[in-house]
This record gives structure tokens, sequence and C-alpha cells, in this order.
């Protein structure tokens, strides 16, 4: 698969904080069973990476994938552990080098139509729009649009459930990143229901 056809998978990604790598099997059994197999582990906790190596082995339905990857060594690290695909906040000349190298799915993200275009020029077209409410969300994407309709995005950051279907309505958009399906304290308390029921509700989120 390549990135558009993993980010069409389901309507939103779950972009995930894991502290501790003995909740990964648990977590992602219940995002995959409520509807949303496409995954975002972010790299920003010493046991993410043990969190990715869980899932990959142990529930083979999901698509993982790793977040927050700031250069060329963290997404061979990745790789490594089993990330199926990686997403970034940003490109930098380095990670445009190593998504080409290794040749797995990977999401550079963008705020500006001159970064956008920068990563099609590095041969990627499936960006993620970030920090999305900040820089200006759904106008901006429509802007975009116009001069630049061959690529799509993920908006991610400030994104809820309720502004979520706005997005997903626009054209050049494949998908939403959240976080807002799994609270910490949900996941702290091993609320699995609790992440279930919001996990299965946005998986039915359309335009």
């Amino acid at each position: 698969m390549n990135a558009l056809d993993i980010l069409r998978m389901a309507p939103v990604m779950p972009v995930l904080v894991v502290p501790d790598a003995g909740l990964a099997e648990d977590l992602a059994h219940t995002l995959v069973g409520a509807g949303l197999p496409v995954l975002e582990i972010t790299l920003r906790t010493p046991q993410a990476l043990q969190v990715l190596r869980r899932i990959r082995d142990a529930v083979p339905q999901a698509v993982v994938g790793a977040g927050t990857v700031l250069d060329g060594a963290q997404w061979d690290q990745a790789l490594d552990h089993g990330a199926m695909f990686g997403v970034s906040p940003g490109l930098t000349p380095d990670l445009a080098a190593s998504a080409q190298r290794r040749g797995e799915p990977f999401l550079p993200g963008v705020a500006t139509a001159s970064e956008a275009m920068y990563a099609a020029a590095q041969g990627l077209h499936t960006l993620k729009l970030f920090p999305a409410e900040a820089v200006g969300g759904r106008t901006l994407l429509r802007a975009l649009h116009g001069p630049l309709p061959h690529l799509m995005f993920c908006p991610t950051g400030g994104i809820d459930s309720a502004l979520a279907p706005q997005y997903l309505a626009l054209p050049n958009v494949a998908c939403v990143g959240g976080s807002w399906i799994t609270p910490p304290a949900a996941l702290a308390a091993r609320d699995w229901p609790a992440i279930a029921a919001l996990a299965a509700q946005a998986a039915t989120l359309r335009a």
C-alpha cells in the first residue's frame, strides 16, 4: 500500500502517545475492533518503539506507523521495529532522502504552499497538514486545492469529533488525525470500553 491507500482505510487515524508498552496489544485490539485499523504511534515516549513492535507482532490487522519522526535515524529505527508507515511534523532534506532511500510510505508535515511544493518535489504527494487548526485548517486546504490539486492531506492538530466531518468534506482530505479517541485518563485506567466507544464513533464520521 502507498500512503494514500493507508489513509483511505478509515476516516480517522488515531494519534497515540503510549507511555507503557504493556498497553500496546489491548489498545490496538480495541481500536482495530472498533473500526480504526490505521494507528500512528508517536515517538514521544521512551517505550514507543516497543509499542510499535508489540502491535506489529500481536495485532496483524493493524496498520501501525511511527509518528513524530524527526530524522532519518529515527525512521530507520522505526522501520526496524515494524513500522509500516511514517509521519513527521515537518520535512527536512535528511528525512526526504531517508524516505526515498527506504521506500516505505511516509507522510511529511507541511504548513504552507511552499512546504507542500517542496514535499511534492521529493516525490511525496500525500501530506500531513500540521498543526492544522493553527495554520488555517479548512480555509488553507481549500486554498491549496486550486493550485495543488494533485496533493492529498491528513490534517492533524486541534481537530476533534465535531470538526472532523468538516475536514472530511474537502476534496483534498483523505482522513484526519486525532488524539481525542484516547483520552490520557481513559488510557491510564485501561478503560477499553470508553476508548472503543470513541473509536466506533470516529469510524463512522463522514462529511
